[in-house]
């Protein structure tokens, strides 16, 4: 894992009380940005306030418990330190007129009840999400802004030093202000704008897809995050199919979490599964999620892959699924997303259903645009291993573990290539 630069006290070693400290946070800290940047007019100003009080808060709570109100925590301690801010930069007056009307807000509510007041979280989830901005920045400044995760946590899951990803979320929080990004949903081509948000949040659970189960009680993890993004999506917009068909993924990617590792932590490929430890529940909830999507006929791309999961679901073993309707629903897929990485899962798809050879061929197609990509070198392992070639498989397995991050499945590949 690559070292972090931190350059503050490190956060507390975890405790029992960290899963409900996180549930609190990623409930409340998008909610308290919102809050703070209709009044400040200041982005930057009210998530770096949010973020400053969301680790205060993981140092306080931690000691002293979750208050009654963790909102209200929040925000008085996110007010407090944007007056220090605006005070820093020169803008006392500025700060006085914006939290003259907090103040007032807070003590004087409206008549809108919370089921009647528009989740602005989503907005701020399209701000971040703007075509304008890197999509690692995106990736960033979702999770600090709208999740509530500290610099450390989000550099941790990325695996990137903690002095890159804040530099990250600098450079975008300043393009968000200086080229006046609406925190919004757009008006028009919404199509394409939420695309890009669903984009995000589908990374953010790949980001966490082979995080292993640990001991300790943990913070709700990036896949868990990335869920609940997609709900709130869901939530704001539930005419929008993509959105669902998302959120069916995501929970048919869930459902198989519990057979993902052996209990000592190492990784278990799909076909090697136990599915009885599989969600029935999760399934469930995800074959209805995609139902929803589906009556309002206008296939997208994320509909599509969760129609192939939902293939998986429904197969009692790896050799009872249907690959022809894989195959099927694959070749519909390309026609949304041609990218070389569905075209390498369709390969694999291809040599389920046809044999290993016609998986190779395909495999071969896209190996100038690949060449760079672990999985891409580890499939074309299993296809030479299964065809009895087993030197060049050994060679195709050594290539993935030199591009190979993640630390289990550097283990599977070194396990792969320690085998007879």
């Amino acid at each position: 894992m690559t070292p972090l630069h931190k350059h503050h006290r490190p956060e507390p070693r975890p405790g029992p009380l960290d899963e409900q400290i996180a549930e609190a946070v990623r409930a409340e800290a998008g909610l308290v940005t919102a809050t703070l940047h209709r009044f400040t007019r200041d982005f930057d100003i009210a998530e770096e306030s949010v973020q400053d009080s969301v680790v205060a808060a993981l140092r306080s709570w931690r000691a002293d418990g979750i208050p009654d109100r963790p909102g209200a925590w929040l925000t008085t301690a996110a007010k407090r330190r944007a007056v220090d801010l605006f005070r820093q930069r020169g803008r006392a007056r500025r700060a006085t007129e914006a939290f003259a009307d907090l103040q007032l807000t807070e003590s004087e509510p409206t008549g809108a009840t919370p089921d009647e007041s528009p989740d602005e979280r989503v907005d701020m989830l399209f701000g971040c999400c703007h075509p304008s901005l890197a999509q690692e920045a995106r990736l960033a400044l979702t999770l600090r802004a709208v999740v509530g995760l500290t610099t450390p946590q989000i550099a941790a899951a990325f695996l990137v030093p903690e002095s890159t990803l804040a530099q990250r979320i600098v450079r975008a929080k300043r393009k968000i202000v200086e080229a006046g990004i609406p925190l919004a949903i757009p008006t028009d081509d919404l199509g394409q704008r939420l695309d890009d948000v669903l984009t995000v949040v589908y990374l953010t659970y790949n980001a966490g897809f082979l995080d292993p189960p640990t001991g300790e009680a943990p913070r709700t993890t990036l896949a868990g995050d990335a869920i609940w993004l997609a709900n709130l999506v869901c939530d704001r917009l539930p005419d929008e199919p993509e959105a669902w068909g998302l959120l069916a993924l995501l929970t048919f990617q869930q459902s198989r979490a519990g057979a993902r590792f052996t209990p000592a932590g190492d990784l278990v490929l799909l076909k090697d599964q136990d599915r009885a430890l599989w969600s029935g529940d999760q399934i469930a909830r995800a074959e209805s999620y995609l139902a929803h999507a589906a009556v309002q006929r206008r296939a997208g791309r994320f509909q599509l892959q969760a129609a192939i999961a939902a293939c998986h679901a429904g197969a009692p073993t790896w050799a009872a699924t249907d690959w022809l309707q894989i195959l099927t629903l694959y070749d519909l897929l390309l026609a949304h997303d041609r990218s070389p990485v569905v075209r390498l899962n369709r390969a694999v798809a291809l040599a389920s259903y046809a044999g290993p050879a016609a998986g190779l061929e395909e495999v071969a197609k896209l190996g100038d645009q690949l060449a760079g990509y672990h999985l891409y070198h580890a499939t074309r392992a299993s296809f030479l291993a299964a065809l009895g070639c087993a030197e060049e498989a050994d060679v195709a397995n050594r290539r993935a573990l030199d591009l190979a991050e993640n630390p289990v499945e550097r283990n599977l590949l070194s396990a792969r290539l320690m085998s007879p």
